[in-house]
């Protein structure tokens, strides 16, 4: 793998419910709506569960997950291709905390404060369901 190795651990604080939160980060529909630009592959199950596997892309770069944990307050996805590495998340009533460690040539430390940012401002948006 190309790259330079990079480590970085954020938390926010958010209102919203653990619940929500969860909701949030292990089903894939919920996923979609705030991970843009990202994008995730078609065919994933309606909860994200140990063992599923699925690509995501960022412009030209795809990067390849597997699901190593999920539980209710807790997601672990290993992570290869474009980044090779892990992305571990954690959750709480009014908090999220996000772990990324990798190999890559991508910025992970502005993408995933990008990401943290557009899921809180997704959190915090009445309910569409």
């Amino acid at each position: 793998m190309f790259g330079t190795f990079q480590s970085s651990q954020l938390r926010i604080e958010v209102e919203a419910s653990e619940a929500k939160i969860r909701q949030s980060l292990l089903y894939p529909d919920r996923l979609r709506q705030w991970l843009w630009p990202q994008t995730l592959s078609e065919g994933l199950p309606e909860q994200l569960s140990a063992g599923v596997t699925f690509t995501s892309k960022v412009g030209p770069v795809a990067i390849a997950h597997q699901v190593d944990l999920a539980g209710d307050r807790h997601l672990r996805l290993l992570l290869s291709h474009g980044i090779d590495g892990f992305h571990e998340w954690m959750w709480g009533d009014g908090w999220i905390q996000s772990r990324l460690e990798g190999v890559t040539l991508l910025p992970l430390n502005l993408g995933q404060t990008v990401s943290l940012l557009r899921l809180k401002q997704f959190l915090t948006q009445p309910d569409r369901s």
